[in-house]
């Protein structure tokens, strides 16, 4: 499903839909099990205000639980993509976080191109806000553009619900802008989820995927051991994590994802397996109703 830009005249029938998704949001167990506890917490301390040292170490517990769930391939807090739907059983997606880089991506896609591969980006908004061309050279390609936040703040799972959704709806309009198709999938930085994350994708549309397996090429490592990581228990199914950037202290011809793609794509080839992007995984997760678009 494709979601259109909304410009500066649409924001607040933006604004009005964004409730009307809130209200389709279903918590998970472990989310509705919480909210009914800070609720009862709430109301015993109210009838018996000398519990309050009671209720506040109930509510400590309940957000140790929360804390402990916050790892990249949860799905304790709502809905988490982390393999690709059973139907794509010969199909690998790979994806790249942290670009666009004016060295390091077009020269990805290039790679991409020589194996008639596609791929999904999830890109930082404020990056993306300055390479308009290279986003719309991407989606020209064949690739999907996707939200990995606006600023990528190392805190972003311990925001609040309104800072949550600022660096969302930034990142989100930024992109629709740039290539005239608003992003359907979400990654948050580094992959930790903050408990309060579930909603504030449904207010955008927006369905969250983690990976199976990444290569840690984000830092200085021989690239061997990137492929490795790749590529052990190798898979139909699986996503991929690799990043279009180079680190800081390497030039961008150094970039580990530069000399691993060409590898991990042959290796593909050689198990059968068909490499795209997430353009064919629907928005929304099984059992989940679409979001309005």
């Amino acid at each position: 499903m494709e979601r259109m830009p909304i410009g500066s005249n649409q924001v607040r029938q933006a604004e009005a839909a964004s409730f009307g998704a809130l209200k389709a949001w279903s918590p998970s167990p472990l989310v509705r099990a919480s909210l009914w506890l800070h609720g009862a917490a709430m109301f015993g301390v109210a009838a018996q205000p000398h519990l309050w040292p009671f209720g506040l170490a109930l509510l400590a517990c309940d957000h140790a639980l929360l804390s402990a769930f916050m790892h990249p391939r949860s799905t304790q807090l709502g809905p988490n993509l982390v393999r690709l739907p059973s139907v794509m059983s010969r199909s690998i997606a790979i994806t790249f976080d942290d670009g666009p880089d004016p060295e390091v991506t077009p020269r990805v896609l290039d790679v991409l191109d020589a194996y008639e591969a596609t791929a999904s980006f999830f890109v930082i908004g404020a990056k993306a806000a300055h390479h308009g061309a290279l986003l719309r050279e991407m989606h020209r390609r064949g690739h999907t553009i996707e939200n990995h936040t606006y600023s990528h703040k190392n805190t972003f799972a311990c925001l609040g619900p309104w800072a949550l959704r600022k660096e969302i709806y930034r990142a989100q309009h930024v992109i629709a802008d740039a290539v005239g198709i608003a992003p359907r999938f979400f990654r948050a930085p580094m992959g930790l989820r903050s408990p309060l994350l579930d909603p504030v994708l449904a207010m955008e549309g927006l369905r969250l995927v983690s990976w199976t397996r990444r290569g840690y090429d984000g830092r200085p490592r021989h690239p061997n051991k990137v492929l490795d990581r790749l590529t052990r228990r190798l898979a139909g199914g699986d996503i991929l994590l690799l990043h279009d950037v180079a680190p800081t202290s390497l030039p961008a011809c150094d970039a580990a994802v530069l000399q691993v793609l060409p590898r991990l794509l042959d290796r593909c080839a050689a198990e059968g397996l068909r490499v795209g992007s997430l353009a064919v995984v629907p928005s929304a997760p099984p059992g989940r109703a679409e979001p309005a678009g």
